[in-house]
């Protein structure tokens, strides 16, 4: 009998997250979903010069050199800031990688 109200509280309360997620995007149905945050595909095209160690698995320090040292490497300069495109850097890292 315990559990009984156990479940059924544990029951009402995802109840009430899931219709409160609903009605938060009820008027925005273009917004994403609690399980599309998780995808690896996000909306981001360009990293950062600074944001591209991360990405890569690289210490800064390397990173920083990756123009000198790969001038191959897919990237774009604009107002003097150095960006990659990631989907691009994807393929050239599977491309130097084989």
């Amino acid at each position: 009998m315990e559990f009984d109200f156990f479940w059924l509280a544990i029951g009402i309360a995802a109840a009430g997250y899931f219709i409160g997620e609903g009605l938060k995007n009820f008027k925005n149905p273009e917004t994403k979903g609690l399980l599309d945050t998780f995808s690896d595909d996000d909306d981001q095209q360009l990293l950062k010069e600074s944001e591209v160690h991360y990405f890569m698995g690289i210490t800064k320090e390397d990173a920083k050199s990756l123009k000198e040292d790969f001038p191959d490497i897919p990237h774009i300069i604009i107002n003097h800031k150095v960006y990659y495109p990631k989907a691009k850097l994807k393929e050239w890292l599977k491309d130097i990688g084989s």
